[in-house]
């Protein structure tokens, strides 16, 4: 299910959560030992989306309401959303200096 978010978008205070910085990020990897790869599925959607978000990202349609209970895709906070889940959720391998994007 997809809405339209682009009014909430220009109302939303951005969260100034810090993403890396791609030329950090290519030196980082260019003199990585080594690489890995992991496919975080449906990254975005692993967030929950608080009780009190669910209001604003309610999608109404001809049979019903449905509100999201997690992160939508299109969200213009969702990039610093998912960046701090990481962060919490790889705290020890952040300190030993893995690159997560």
């Amino acid at each position: 299910m997809f809405g339209d978010f682009r009014a909430l978008i220009r109302y939303t205070v951005p969260d100034r959560y810090p993403i890396p910085k791609i030329q950090i990020a290519l030196t980082q990897i260019s003199q990585a030992v080594y690489i890995t790869t992991m496919d975080a599925l449906k990254g975005f959607n692993q967030n929950l989306v608080t009780p009190r978000a669910r209001k604003d990202l309610r999608i109404i349609v001809y049979c019903g309401v449905y509100e999201h209970l997690r992160m939508p895709f299109g969200i213009k906070n969702a990039p610093s959303n998912f960046e701090r889940m990481i962060n919490e959720v790889f705290p020890e391998e952040l300190s030993e200096g893995w690159l997560i994007i």
